[in-house]
């Protein structure tokens, strides 16, 4: 019943038909609430491995710490050549061009597919040398690049899960994907128990257990990340190919070769983005070597912190991605005004939920490091970083939906230089100068200023109207 009412608001995008203000709000809870539980059992699911690993020692965390931001590189640009073909389709199926979309969506498979097996090399020739770059020890070196090797040679799994999710948000189905990225937090959290730990026995109520376990580590995580990730791009496929009603290929045909047009406009929106997305994990990779030096207490109180942070951020990357999907149909169906009053909608949102949750994070911040780890100097140096970061939180949630928002209307460009110039001239600058003198806590300061000042560019762009204006779908 709530999916049918779901489905006819959405419809109303398609149609032309006015949306009351008490719709437009209910569609947005609508498609909202699944990301966000999505993004939820994300970050309890990293809060989890993080507290597996960090079990096994401050080296061992401190090597995961080292490449991950490496990774996350690597995951953007993904999502980048992804979204290239999503916003298409968005937009397609926003003008009630379901055949367009399909065969859109048939390109993007091919090249996306393409794109991340190529992507899977260039990480596992890498693997070897890249801890070494970023200024690892040797006493993590071996385990971060073995890490970072096995998550990369399953880079095509995870493109086509991006992809496939993605494509199925374009449509207005939020709550697959969100249900299969929690199943995907479960089945990782399973296959990490098994496969980081060696075979143990517990007692639970005076009965005596025996758990089986592979001793792998490092390795493990490693493994538990990508098995977890080849069941869930399956079963996204077969959500998207099969049962999706708006994009189902199953009984259709069509070519899945690329053609000119297509690939012309995925390019158009994906090359801003990967571009912003190559210099933004630049910048995170670069707040690694400048933390590096610093030893691993600071590398694990580091990663652990942007872990525990990452529940500030469920509702603000949320609702981007239903901002995404409702300014990118209301964009396609030719609806500026409903465009302009949707984004408003989700970015307030965004501020009053991420500002709530600071609230919360900075109160809380040593118990959620300690959830993490049992290693006191890295709880206490954590804890400080979050109750720093938590003044930035209501900003940096304006400027992460109202991205969706501009992303959704097909203006890509102007929003990743002014994540690119924030990042890079303000974080990075203070977060070199202040660190000598200040360690961790003073490249958290720098990220707390560098938040406010990118909060701050995004609500006047979003303000001044000109996002609107960006859209790089034709209208034949």
């Amino acid at each position: 019943m709530a999916s049918a009412g779901k489905d006819k608001l959405i419809d109303m995008i398609k149609t032309g038909a006015p949306m009351t203000l008490k719709q437009q709000l209910k569609l947005t809870v609508a498609l909202s609430i699944p990301t966000i539980l999505a993004h939820l059992s994300i970050i309890i699911m990293q809060y989890i491995d993080s507290s597996m690993v960090g079990r096994l020692g401050t080296n061992d965390s401190a090597s995961i710490g080292l490449v991950s931001s490496s990774m996350w590189l690597f995951g953007e640009l993904l999502g980048a050549a992804a979204m290239g073909f999503t916003v298409q389709v968005t937009h397609l199926i926003g003008a009630n061009r379901s055949n367009d979309a399909r065969s859109v969506l048939r390109q993007s498979l091919v090249c996306c597919m393409s794109f991340s097996v190529a992507m899977a090399l260039v990480g596992c020739l890498i693997s070897g040398s890249l801890p070494h770059w970023l200024g690892g020890s040797d006493a993590i070196s071996h385990n971060a690049s073995r890490y970072f090797f096995i998550l990369s040679l399953f880079l095509p799994f995870l493109e086509i899960e991006l992809l496939a999710g993605g494509m199925l948000r374009s449509s207005g189905n939020m709550k697959v994907p969100g249900m299969l990225n929690i199943l995907m937090c479960v089945l990782d959290v399973v296959f990490n128990f098994l496969l980081i730990f060696p075979s143990r026995d517990i007692s639970i109520a005076g009965n005596a257990f025996h758990i089986p376990g592979a001793g792998l580590g490092v390795t493990g995580a490693a493994l538990g990340t990508v098995l977890a990730e080849v069941v869930t791009c399956l079963m996204m496929l077969y959500f998207l190919l099969v049962k999706s009603r708006d994009l189902k290929l199953k009984g259709t045909t069509g070519s899945f070769a690329p053609t000119r047009e297509c690939l012309r406009k995925a390019v158009k929106i994906s090359s801003p983005i990967g571009l912003q997305q190559v210099m933004m994990c630049g910048a995170y990779i670069a707040t690694t070597v400048i933390v590096a030096p610093l030893g691993s207490i600071a590398i694990a109180a580091n990663a652990f912190a942007v872990t525990a942070e990452g529940l500030c951020y469920m509702p603000g990357y949320g609702l981007a991605e239903a901002a995404t999907t409702l300014v990118g149909q209301s964009t396609g169906a030719r609806r500026r005004d409903l465009s302009k009053r949707f984004a408003h909608i989700t970015v307030t949102l965004g501020v009053l939920s991420m500002g709530t949750l600071g609230v919360l994070m900075y109160v809380f911040a040593p118990q959620m490091m300690s959830i993490m780890s049992p290693v006191h100097d890295i709880i206490d140096l954590g804890a400080q970083c979050l109750r720093i970061e938590a003044w930035a939180e209501p900003l940096f949630g304006a400027s992460i939906v109202c991205y969706g928002v501009m992303v959704g209307a097909g203006d890509t460009l102007i929003p990743s230089v002014m994540n690119l110039g924030s990042m890079w001239i303000v974080r990075i600058t203070l977060a070199a100068l202040l660190a000598p003198s200040y360690g961790l806590i003073g490249v958290w300061i720098a990220m707390c200023i560098e938040l406010w000042v990118r909060g701050s560019i995004f609500l006047f762009r979003l303000w001044s109207g000109r996002w609107t204006k960006k859209s790089v779908i034709s209208s034949n």
